[in-house]
């Protein structure tokens, strides 16, 4: 059960730095990894990040949104700031639109070999650095069925505010996890029994539709950044490399487009 609300006036107050500059990207993304924290914003994502299991730190609610939270800060023992709209955006940095603000306890994160035992098709993304498109990656991934997405080092946060956000909560419920020596970690994935498919364009490569025909009973689809692509020693890493045919002299579809796309083409939706 959570304490009474607590009216908070001063956008200053130390006890509302967990929500402080939340449009600085660069220094959100050090520094929510480092405190164990990350921001669900929204009603919907604040309430599948409960459903989820992840404990809460404290929740930031301006009036109207008090009423429609009600039964969740009934439920938590965090503490439940309210501030006037105008506060929620001096401390935030925007206008706050949905109202309800929590930050979580982020949890530790599965090692590649747990997820990899119980997975079947996995998505593995190398240097995608746009929040938005990890978001709706991750969307695609758990309406289309992928097990689990496994992230090189250089990938951006999936449990940054927009991440969560355009997931709408997806992140919270797909499995996922970092590899620590990619593309060496091409190795693990064929040794757990993965065929692994590259996402590139090559003169070799094979339709999607081909690859989609063999059923592999363990793939790993490897897709790259939103501007270069897979990097060629990832590419020659993989197993086989895959394209997406395309017509109108468009050569490519944007990562997060091409992963539905690919999801939808290997999952058991299209059998």
């Amino acid at each position: 059960m959570a304490e009474e609300l607590i009216t908070v006036e001063d956008p200053g107050d130390p006890r509302l730095a967990d929500y402080t500059d939340l449009t600085d990207v660069q220094l959100r993304s050090r520094r929510e990894p480092a405190e164990g924290l990350f921001i669900a914003e929204g009603e919907k994502v604040v309430r599948r990040a409960l459903a989820a299991g992840y404990a809460m730190r404290s929740m930031l609610l301006t009036p109207k949104w008090v009423e429609t939270m009600r039964d969740v800060v009934e439920s938590v023992s965090a503490p439940v700031y309210t501030v006037a709209p105008e506060v929620a955006e001096r401390v935030t940095g925007y206008h706050v639109h949905r109202g309800a603000l929590a930050a979580m306890h982020r949890r530790p994160l599965p090692t590649p070999e747990s997820l990899l035992a119980e997975a079947r098709r996995v998505a593995v993304l190398e240097a995608v650095n746009d929040h938005t498109n990890i978001g709706a990656l991750f969307r695609s991934a758990a309406a289309l069925g992928v097990d689990a997405v496994l992230l090189s080092p250089d990938c951006a946060d999936p449990l940054y505010r927009r991440s969560v956000k355009v997931s709408m909560g997806a992140v919270l419920q797909v499995p996922w996890t970092r590899l620590s020596s990619w593309p060496q970690d091409i190795e693990a994935l064929r040794a757990a029994g993965y065929v692994t498919a590259a996402l590139a364009l090559a003169e070799d490569s094979l339709r999607l539709g081909e690859l989609a025909a063999r059923r592999h009973p363990r793939l790993a689809l490897v897709l790259g950044s939103e501007g270069k692509g897979l990097r060629p020693s990832t590419v020659a890493a993989a197993d086989v490399t895959v394209r997406i045919p395309m017509s109108a002299g468009v050569d490519s579809l944007n990562v997060a487009a091409a992963a539905a796309v690919a999801f939808y083409a290997t999952g058991p939706a299209a059998e």
